[in-house]
Order: C-alpha cells, then structure tokens, then sequence
C-alpha cells in the first residue's frame, strides 16, 4: 500500500489510530506526512523501517539554554548593564503566572495533557486540513515537539547541528516526535511546560517568558494579566506577524483573542471574560534591556570605562574558558549575576570634581581612577569623556598627521583612557620615583640614605638615542625642576621636593634593574615595544630614566601601585567585583594553588614588608603637607596644600613629564587610593603645560574627601625606627659658586 493510501486508511479506521501512533516509527512518518510532501516521506519513512528509526538519537542532548548575565553595582541592586546573546533568565513555573501557562497551552496545543508527546487526533485534523487545502495550513507538532526542537537549537553547537535542528525536513519531524515521547516517559507535564516557556522566542530578541514580559509589559512573568497573556501567546507562532509593538495593531489583537477564544473553548476561562477581556486594547509598557557597554544608560553614561574595563578583565580570567572568545561566550550566555566593586557615590563624586575642571569636550583628558587598598577592588573611573562610539560631532584630531583626516577621540570615545584594556597609557613623571624607593628599602637601605643633589648630576648611566639631558661621553646627565632642591637629602626631603639627581643616585645604588622589578611586583605592565626592551633583563639595568617615569602606564596601575603602601604593603590584583554568582545560585570558582575559591576574592599577597610600606608613606606624607612622622620633609614639598583640602592622614607624589606633556598626583589614604592624570591621549605631544598641573591634584584630593565624608579618620603607622637608619655625620656641603 501507498504512503498516502496507508495514512487515509488510517485516519477513516477512528479507533485504530491511536494504537498505530503508539509506534515511535509510525508516528513519526505520520507526523512528517502532515507537514511534508507525501512523496518525499513515503519514500524516506516506512521504506526506511525500523533500522532507519533505530538510527535515530533517542536521548535529548542539550545544552543549558543560553541566559542573560546581569552585572550590578556594588551594592547589587543597580543594573550597569545586561550582556547575552539571547535575552533570557530562567524562571520556576512557580513564578510564572497561571495566566500565560494556559495561554501557552490554549495557543500552542490544547491536548498537551492528553497525548505522550505525539498527538494522534491532532495529527488526523491536521491532515485531513491539510489535504483539503492542498497545502500545509496547519502542523502536528505538539507543545513537547516544540521544546525538542527549541533545545536542539539551543544546545547546536556546529552549524551542521543548528541546520540538524531548524530545517524544514521530514527526517527532523521524525526525530522530533521519536525524542518528544521519549521526553514524556522522562518528564512530567509541568516541567516539560516550565521549559518551553523559558525557551520559547516572543520577538524583540526576548527567549523565554521573563524576557518577553519584561520587554513587552515591563513586568515579572507572575503578574501577567489574562490580556497579557493571551498576546504573548500568540506571539510564539510568529513573532514578527503578530508583533504589538508595530504600528498596526490589527494582526497581533486578531491573535490575541483567539488565544483567549480557545482558552474559553478549554474550559480555563468562562465565554464571558473571555468577552470582555477581548474588548481590552493592547497596552504595551516596553522595555529595551541594555547589551554591553555601550548600551549603559545616558543619566550614567560614565558606568561605561568601567564596564569596559570588567569586560576586559573578564575576558582575560581562565576560569571562564580556554581562551577570550570562549570566555565572552560564557559571559553572553552564562546567566550569572555579577555584584562588580563599582561604588556609584564614588564614581558621582569622582565624575563631579574631573568635569568641574575639566569639563567634556576638551582634547585634553582629566581622568581619575579610585582602588580599595587591601582588596584591589575598583571603586570608580571617570575621566572627561562620552562613552560613546558615535564619532561625527567629534572634534579635529590633535596630531597634526592626522588632522583633517580623521576625527579626533574627543568628547565621543570607547577607548581605555584609563587602564584595563590595550592602549600604553601615559608617561607619568616622577610619580614613579616611588618604585625606586621601595626597591631601595626593600633592598635593605635606610630612610637616611642621604646624598648631596646638585642641580645636574652626571650619572654612570648613558644617555638613550635622542633622550634629554646627555652630556659629555654619552652619559646622561638629568637636572632638577628647580635650583632651590640643590642641597643634601635623605628619602623624606628627596621625595616631597621630587628631586631628581637624588634619586638617580639612589637608584644607582640599589640598581636601575631592582626598581623596574619593583613596579613589576607592583602591577605595571609594559605595552610598548620600547617599554619592553628597556624593562628586559639585559637592559633594565643600565635604564637610569626610569626612575623619572619615562614608561608609560595607566591611572588603574598607579592608583593600584599606591595602594599597596596604603595597605602596609600588601599587594592586590586590580579586580573589578566583588561577586559572581551562577544560575544555581552558586558562586563561579577558580583554582588558586590546588584549590577552589570563588573567583570575587581579593588576589592579594604581601608584597613588601609593613616596615618598607610604612617607611615609603612617611617620605610621601612629605608631598602633601601632611609632614612625616619620623624625618625631616625640608620646609617645603610639591603638593603642600593636599593635607588641608582632604582633611585626613593622607599621602602620595606628583609627577609631570617633559615640558609637561602629561601631569599626574597619586595620593592616598589608609581607605582610598586615587591616580589622577592630564593628557592629550590623541597626541601625547601636545603638552597640558605647567598652569595645569594643579587639575590632577585638585582632582584626587577632594574627590578623597567627599568619599570619606562621615566615615572616621583612619591614622597612617610610623615606620619603625629599624628602618630609618643614622644621619651621617659629616654630610657634603654645597658648593659655592665662585664670584666674577
């Protein structure tokens, strides 16, 4: 007998059907028959016999459906931002509303309680249907065939698989229906259900009933109305068709009602509110979900440098995959909840003093970055820029190789201006003399290592190809700012007047090669090909430059560099969360030395002894007015005025670069820890001057002071006296100049 001669017998015998449907083989290739052309299955199904069907997977393989990863501020509940692929977060059936259970039944198959994942009567009205009209006008496949189909979709992991489950061919119908009875056998009614409302797509990129009640209705799935319902309903047949959101209602309301029709014929509603409820206008509520960074929102528009900087961080931690495309697959489909350290009073306070002066729109960028000493975590980036990848209004581009060809990066920019991504950073003058310092007194040299500082000194170093300040021989011979530093020093007077020929000596003394090493241990990274070189082992040690800060960094490292004398010398990775939380409600783990530890904790490790740290913050309370505890800061310091406008212990170091290209001011109490910087990133040669290197400083003091308001002042530990060494006796005196 003919396949369709078979399948006609089959239909008109009323009370043998069922028994025949009872067959996996059978009741695949008659449900392929309903929605295929008859020659096409007659020749692949009942020839193929039962080696064919045995061929057949009979287990679903797949894959958690893909959820949305929420990333919050710290304190949890204010959204930064939505990463996912497919809008979506997995809900109990116990918080979704009755209303749109039945609805999805109504719609989609209305004997979902009846059949064993094939439906034999309704596959016979969808033939005779289909028959009669010479065409597919209505299908067989059962609410259970749609959540198998949906999860081999979702579960795809080549494009052979994806085309294996989403193409229109008789072979995947059968798969279908042989897999929906075996999701029966495996499953209750209610969990098959629960599944396919978190997978079922509504439109408008929303996967799941969370999403689409959220995105059309702006509301949690369990208070969905009856007329809510019904339209979302209607919507999974075809999204696009009956989509409310349109301009023409029409389509989506005709859909509408009759979801609630059959859910009326079904007996879950009474005829009349299903009238009255149909008489209802579609009210839609939407809601566009941020994606990524730069769907942060306008009103925090500044949330965006740091969303990017986490990203980054992100893509770089192992524990989410083997490599950045795995990992940022992980974090568009993983579900987690992220609690990151972003402080959004700090970040307010931080954004208020850069703009005050700086303000947007400048080509020159003011930027700030504040770290959590003894944790690592990052409380807030702002610098003077739209995070924006819109370009057009920007203004002129400062090199003058480009300018006219390009625009410039400024007020619109996604660029890391302030660390975490890939761009070098910035020269930061003597805020660098501090790795100098501590690789001195972790070395084992005294506070009271005091050398006489003309205002130039010719070093043992030799002058780089093109650098400043060579002399006779080759040699490089730095100077100091002022002629008021010449004289004796030790580290306290050294670094609050940031004289430069003491600390080329002193760097001469504990080697050039120890202090690079020591901004290493710090956290600085080398990103330039001339930075790399230089920090290399064959030549670190002749680099006699660097303790003035000629390689370039970001505010991200130097706040965190900071920090860890702040923090009696522990040392903490940047980490920008403080909580990750999987799906399961468990948290994300990694291995640290064998064992696993969730991936927020602090990576900390004590990096310098308390007595280094607490010996490098006396010399830098020097810098700031605030006055060592345990020597002599010589009357006068670089930034005197940071101890009045902060009001608290508080410490750190300026820096300016060549002709003041760039400025900085890094300071710190025991509870904050802020970098600031001034630049032109488009060209770095296009110097801030001197008349603003007060912005940096300004910048870093008051935004400690607003953050810590209320809070108890926390008091700096001396050094102890072990460390401090004996003034010389005889020290060299400064030379006169002879007369004329």
């Amino acid at each position: 007998m003919k396949p369709l001669s078979r399948l006609k017998g089959a239909i008109s015998a009323t009370g043998r059907l069922a028994p025949i449907l009872r067959s996996g083989l059978i009741a695949g290739v008659v449900v392929a028959a309903v929605t295929y052309p008859l020659a096409a299955v007659g020749g692949l199904g009942l020839k193929a016999g039962a080696d064919f069907y045995d061929s057949l997977p009979s287990e679903l393989k797949s894959l958690p459906p893909a959820q949305t990863s929420y990333v919050y501020a710290s304190d949890g509940k204010t959204l930064l931002t939505n990463f996912y692929e497919e809008h979506r977060k997995y809900t109990p059936i116990a918080s979704i509303s009755e209303n749109i259970r039945k609805a999805i039944v109504a719609s989609e198959d209305g004997r979902f309680y009846e059949h064993n994942g094939v439906d034999a009567k309704g596959i016979a009205r969808a033939f005779v249907a289909n028959h009669t009209a010479g065409e597919v006008s209505q299908g067989a496949s059962t609410l259970t065939m749609q959540y198998v189909r949906m999860a081999l979709r979702d579960g795809a992991q080549t494009p052979s698989e994806v085309m294996a489950a989403t193409e229109q061919t008789p072979i995947r119908k059968i798969r279908e229906a042989r897999l929906a009875i075996k999701v029966e056998k495996e499953m209750s009614k209610t969990d098959i259900l629960e599944r396919y409302l978190n997978v079922a797509y509504f439109g408008h990129r929303a996967y799941g009933v969370f999403a689409a009640a959220q995105i059309f209705f702006s509301k949690l799935p369990q208070d969905l109305t009856l007329a809510e319902s019904a339209t979302l309903a209607g919507l999974v047949k075809a999204p696009t068709a009956y989509d409310p959101a349109g301009s023409d209602q029409t389509a989506a309301t005709q859909r509408r009602n009759y979801v609630i029709d059959r859910m009326a014929e079904l007996g879950y509603i009474t005829p009349a509110v299903a009238e009255t409820t149909k008489k209802e206008p579609i009210k839609l509520k939407i809601t566009e979900p941020p994606n990524d960074c730069i769907a942060v929102g306008k009103k925090n528009n500044s949330w965006g440098f740091f969303c990017d900087m986490f990203k980054n961080w992100w893509l770089s931690q192992p524990a989410f995959g083997a490599n950045p495309g795995e990992r940022e697959d992980n974090l568009r489909r993983g579900g987690y909840k992220i609690t990151t350290s972003l402080d959004p009073k700090v970040q307010d306070i931080a954004m208020e003093h850069v703009t005050k002066r700086q303000p947007i729109g400048s080509a020159y960028a003011l930027g700030e970055v504040v770290v959590q000493p003894g944790t690592g975590l990052v409380k807030a980036m702002a610098v003077n820029r739209t995070y924006s990848l819109d370009q057009a209004g920007n203004g002129a581009h400062t090199d003058p190789k480009r300018y006219g060809k390009i625009k410039g990066n400024y007020p619109n920019t996604v660029n890391p201006l302030l660390g975490g991504g890939n761009l070098p950073g910035y020269q930061a003058g003597s805020t660098f003399k501090i790795f100098t310092m501590v690789a001195a007194l972790d070395a084992g040299m005294k506070m009271n290592t005091w050398f006489y500082a003309p205002h130039r000194y010719k070093s043992q170093y030799f002058a780089g190809w093109g650098e400043r300040g060579s002399c006779g021989g080759g040699h490089w011979c730095p100077s100091n700012a002022s002629g008021s530093m010449t004289g004796n020093h030790a580290m306290w007077s050294g670094f609050g007047k940031s004289v430069n020929t003491y600390f080329v000596q002193l760097e001469q003394k504990v080697g050039a090669d120890k202090a690079v090493r020591m901004a290493e241990r710090l956290g600085l990274k080398w990103r330039t090909d001339i930075d790399k070189l230089q920090a290399s082992p064959g030549k670190s040690k002749t680099w006699g430059s660097f303790t003035l800060g000629v390689a370039d960094t970001t505010p991200l490292e130097m706040a965190n560099a900071y920090a860890t004398m702040a923090a009696d010398g522990k040392f903490c990775e940047v980490l920008p969360v403080t909580g990750i939380v999987k799906p399961d409600g468990t948290p994300a783990m990694m291995e640290v030395k064998g064992k696993q530890v969730p991936v927020a904790t602090p990576r900390c490790r004590q990096e310098v002894s308390k007595d280094v740290a607490r010996a490098a913050t006396d010399a830098m309370r020097c810098v700031t007015g605030y006055g060592a505890a345990k020597g002599a800061c010589g009357g006068w310091s670089t930034a005197p005025g940071v101890y009045g406008m902060v009001d608290r212990p508080v410490a750190g170091k300026t820096g300016t670069t060549d002709d003041t290209r760039a400025a900085w001011f890094v300071g710190f109490t025991k509870e904050l820890a802020a970098a600031s910087f001034m630049a032109d990133p488009d060209n770095p040669f296009h110097a801030t001057g001197d008349y603003n290197s007060w912005k940096p400083i300004e910048t870093v003091a008051y935004t400690l002071k607003d953050s810590l308001k209320g809070k108890d002042v926390q008091q700096f530990t001396p050094p102890s006296d072990n460390i401090l060494g004996k003034k010389p006796a005889n020290l060299p005196k400064m030379k006169k100049k002879k007369k004329n």
